[in-house]
This record gives C-alpha cells, sequence and structure tokens, in this order.
C-alpha cells in the first residue's frame, strides 16, 4: 500500500471522528472510509492499523466499550489541540497569503482557507483585529488576477478524488483554437501557476513515458468523469522534481539547456530576478553574463528574451534562436513606422 493512501485513509478517519459524538466502530469506519473515498474492499484490520498509526503520532483517539460494542472515538486533547491563537504580525502574515490565494475561489482548497480565516478571526480579540486593520491599511498584495474557479467546483472535487484513488478520468477538453474533445486521463496532481490551476495527468493513449504526462488546465475542462477503472501511477512519480525541470508549466518534451547571452545593463534585472533556482551564470569581463537555464518549450525563454529587447541574446539552440528572430521580423512588420 503506498504511504500517501495510507495518510489519506488516516485523515478522512480523523475527518469521520470529529463529526460524531459518540464514536465509530471499526466496521463503521471501514463502511465510511469504503463510501466516501470510494474504495472496492478494505478490512477492518487496515482501518485498526491506521487508528493505531494516529495514536503513535500523539493524536488522542482511543477505544472505549459502548452498549453497540467497541467504538472508537476522539479524547478531549485531540479536540482541544484545535483552538487557534495568533499575534497581529502573525493575522498580518497570514491575511497577506490569502490575499495571494484569491484564484483559488470557488475551489475546495478555498473553502478550507475561508474557513480557517474565519475560525481565527472568531477567536482574535478585538484589540488585536484593530491593531490587524490599522496595518493592512499600509500592506497592500497587488498582482493578482480577478479569477474564480467557481463553475469548475464540481469538476475539480471529481478529480482530486480520482487523484487519491488512481482512477481514470473520462474528460471534455478544448484546447485553444480546437473544438472540444473526449480524452481519457490519469491524474496524479494539482499544481498552480501564475494564478490558474493545472491537473497534472498522463494522456492515457500515450505510451512514450516522457511524453505521457501533461500539464491540462482546468479553465479548458468542460466535463470531468471518474471512471470504474483504475491505474498504477509511474513509479517513483514526484510533483515537485517533474515541475522544477522547466522555466513554467509547459509539460511535454524532454528539457534541454538554452542559453541566452545578458549586456551588463540588464544584468542585474536578471540577477535580481533569476528565472529559475537552478540556473547557472557565467559572468564576462565586461560585465555581461551567459545566463544557462533549461526548459521543455521555447516559448518559456523566448518572451523573457524578447521583453529584454536589444539587452539580450538567445545563443542556443539554434532552432529556437531561428524562431525567435522570425517572431521579431513580424514583430518589426507589424511596428514599422513607415
Amino acid at each position: 500500500m503506498a504511504r500517501n493512501e495510507q495518510l489519506i485513509r488516516q485523515h478522512k478517519i480523523l475527518q469521520i471522528l470529529e463529526r460524531v459524538r459518540y464514536g465509530k466502530t471499526l466496521e463503521e469506519l471501514r463502511d465510511d472510509l469504503v463510501d466516501e473515498l470510494g474504495l472496492v474492499s478494505l478490512h477492518t484490520r487496515s482501518v485498526r492499523r491506521d487508528l493505531e498509526a494516529l495514536q503513535a503520532a500523539g493524536i488522542d483517539v482511543d477505544a472505549h466499550d459502548s452498549g453497540r460494542g467497541r467504538v472508537w472515538k476522539l479524547g478531549p486533547k485531540a479536540k482541544g489541540s484545535y483552538q487557534i491563537t495568533a499575534s497581529a504580525t502573525e493575522l498580518i502574515a497570514l491575511s497577506l497569503g490569502r490575499d495571494l490565494m484569491y484564484p483559488l475561489a470557488g475551489t475546495p482548497f478555498w473553502i478550507g482557507i475561508e474557513s480557517f480565516w474565519n475560525k481565527i478571526r472568531e477567536e482574535i480579540p478585538d484589540t488585536v483585529l484593530d491593531h490587524y486593520q490599522r496595518h493592512r491599511q499600509l500592506l497592500h498584495v497587488l498582482g493578482v488576477p480577478s479569477k474564480s474557479y467557481q463553475k469548475h467546483q464540481g469538476i475539480l472535487s471529481s478529480l482530486n478524488r480520482a487523484i487519491q484513488e488512481h482512477r481514470l478520468v473520462e474528460i471534455e477538453y478544448q484546447s485553444l483554437g480546437k473544438p472540444p474533445a473526449l480524452r481519457k486521463i490519469e491524474p496524479l496532481a494539482v499544481a498552480i501557476y501564475q494564478s490558474s490551476v493545472y491537473i497534472i495527468a498522463s494522456a492515457h493513449e500515450v505510451e512514450d513515458p516522457e511524453e505521457r504526462i501533461r500539464h491540462w488546465k482546468l479553465d479548458r475542462f468542460l466535463k470531468a468523469n471518474a471512471l470504474d477503472e483504475w491505474f498504477k501511477p509511474p513509479e517513483g512519480f514526484d510533483v515537485k522534481a517533474h515541475l522544477a525541470r522547466s522555466l513554467g508549466i509547459y509539460a511535454s518534451g524532454r528539457s534541454k539547456n538554452f542559453k541566452v547571452h545578458i549586456s551588463s545593463f540588464a544584468a542585474p534585472f536578471v540577477l535580481e530576478d533569476p528565472w529559475h533556482p537552478d540556473q547557472t551564470i557565467k559572468r564576462l569581463e565586461d560585465g555581461s553574463l551567459i545566463l544557462t537555464v533549461k526548459a521543455v518549450h521555447e516559448m518559456e525563454i523566448i518572451p523573457k528574451v524578447l521583453a529584454l529587447g536589444g539587452e539580450a541574446e538567445l545563443l542556443s539552440p539554434k532552432a529556437s534562436r531561428e524562431k525567435l528572430a522570425e517572431i521579431a521580423n513580424k514583430l518589426v512588420g507589424k511596428h514599422d513606422a513607415g
């Protein structure tokens, strides 16, 4: 059994026990887990091991005799551990983080954010809230698009469940400039990039392991139906390592090195705002630099080079350099003053 599946079960057990006063028997917990996680089957021995793992983690959960048999329920320490306190500075920091998460409005993630935020607001004394309100007049978060995934809430819920259960999902997906198409995907994770939600998933019909995993933008999902078919995730797949292969959100293709010459004038800007955590820089005697960065698609690099105008030159790969020249010629034709 994969470690993440055990953690999902254990988290669900806590959710079930939090909402009942008199506890649940092992059989009742098993039935709830099967129903809420969409499992085919589950043995009570696995449920007992999950409960013992929670106990070993220091969570106050234990078995008690009752009129309907031995039941498991949360103790007072488990319930008391959820009391919330926060200083004014912690409240300010949390509220700034909440502002950055506004693009998730309408998703299950945002429901959790708002629920936690409201609990904190209820617990904080008025004097601390007044201090917080005054300081928030001096601190602002900009650059977060006004975006909501409210209409995709049901689709995202289905995809989240399919990720947990390793279910195939049939989707109706509309790529830009193309008609809607039915596809089958193997969802692995959810990612947020520049205020948009993406589903990291394998294209079911693609066999090449280097080409299977794609990034599907949630905005383009028209439907998502979890099937009674299961898949095995790629062995050793790590979403963080996968996303670190490139600058942006492009997925298909193998990553390759792009070399860019940055002038001495633009060098401080590039050093101030790195393109990627794993980029390498070679400083030249005239103050300019050679930037080497990995990406899976040239359009992750070309817009950045164009943004620097004549202060940057794409050195390699040759095909991408030619593509940039083609784009630049079109721009000159469109903006020719004559």
